[in-house]
């Protein structure tokens, strides 16, 4: 029986062997998801303080990513009132799913629940791996969870789960029944879920690793890593096609492994041990300002205006306007660019691209 945590049931077992220890990764995607809900919140109208002076990992990125983040939430809760008059918006909503998993919580992102189907939708900051909803352990049972608190009250017949991991340009949504939904939660979840609790099974490597506390010593992860060797490291024209179909299948998890690598081993020589061969350095780093309201008042003083005048963003613009008012004045001035073009499995719910060379044949089809 696949398990489905994505893992082996032992694994949950050895985990808690490890300590939790913060990554500067985990600061970052912290940062980015409160970042989101505050832009989230503003945008409807829930009261929510501003955390931006707060964030240590700050970035202009970042500001774009949320932003979009909180537009395509927007979206859904509108795609949501088409059904429904009255849809809940939840957003960093505790989800409890012991029912199945024996002490089983957790905090979904986003949950809109409406007639006819319910919402889920985790953001993921991370630019490691690509993160698929395609039947995401994690958000089933989120779902689950959203679903005890509001199956009695809904008229619930679907359930959507979205990854929104702007990073990596990837948006994907994965759709089942609430019933086939409760029938996997009984038939797959449970007794797996049961199996981990009591730490049988083995090990098995994949996409989950990334948050697994053992990541960077596992042996099995590493060797699961390293058959790429396989391929001798050729460059792409020395490859045949079926060995770049099996590295592209690979790749996000080797790159993160390795990410994963460099990491334990600055956190290791920060904390003294030598590695041979290699040395710690000060890294490059940006001029800042020490004290930003002495400056200003400096500035100030000297008969300058220190600030900059900058463009509400689209989420914030359509707050200050209202949707009516603001379709009314700038629906013409809005655009959508198309997204960067990015390779994903088939699986993925987007439709495919058309390429210079589809184009090229559809033309000579239809001479």
């Amino acid at each position: 029986m696949p398990s489905p945590f994505g893992r082996r049931p032992g694994e949950a077992r050895l985990c808690e062997t490890y300590e939790d220890k913060g990554s500067d990764y985990a600061a970052e995607g912290t940062d980015a998801h409160a970042l989101g809900e505050y832009k989230l919140k503003t945008a409807l109208g829930m009261p929510v303080d501003d955390p931006t002076d707060s964030l240590k990992w700050y970035s202009e990125e970042m500001e774009d990513c949320t932003s979009g983040y909180a537009e395509y939430v927007l979206e859904q809760v509108e795609a949501a009132k088409e059904t429904c008059t009255d849809p809940v918006v939840l957003i960093e909503q505790r989800v409890d799913f012991s029912r199945w998993v024996e002490q089983g919580f957790g905090t979904a992102d986003c949950i809109i629940i409406a007639d006819g189907t319910l919402r889920v939708i985790d953001y993921k900051h991370g630019l490691g791996v690509l993160v698929s909803a395609e039947e995401n352990p994690q958000m089933q049972c989120y779902a689950l969870g959203a679903l005890e608190l509001f199956d009695d009250i809904y008229d619930i017949e679907q359930v959507s789960m979205t990854i929104y991991q702007p990073r990596r340009q990837n948006v994907s949504t994965y759709e089942i029944s609430k019933d086939d939904l409760y029938r996997w939660a009984d038939e797959v979840l449970k007794p797996t879920a049961d199996l981990a609790f009591a730490g049988d099974g083995n090990f098995l490597c994949g996409e989950w690793c990334g948050f697994c506390k053992a990541k960077n010593e596992c042996r099995a992860r590493a060797e699961a890593n390293l058959k790429l060797a396989q391929h001798d490291f050729k460059l792409p024209p020395l490859l045949t096609d079926t060995e770049i179909e099996v590295i592209l299948g690979k790749v996000d998890e080797l790159v993160s492994w390795a990410s994963d690598i460099k990491e334990y081993a600055l956190q290791q020589a920060l904390s003294g041990k030598e590695w041979t061969g290699f040395k710690l350095v000060e890294g490059r780093s940006n001029r800042r300002y020490s004290n930003e309201a002495a400056v200003i008042d400096a500035v100030e003083k000297a008969g300058f205006d220190p600030y900059e005048k900058k463009l509400l963003g689209i989420t914030a613009m359509q707050k200050l306007l209202g949707k009516s008012r603001f379709d009314e004045l700038l629906t013409a001035y809005i655009e959508k660019p198309q997204g960067k073009p990015t390779l994903v499995p088939d699986s993925d719910k987007r439709p495919a691209m058309n390429t210079a060379k589809n184009d090229f044949m559809e033309e000579n089809d239809n001479e």
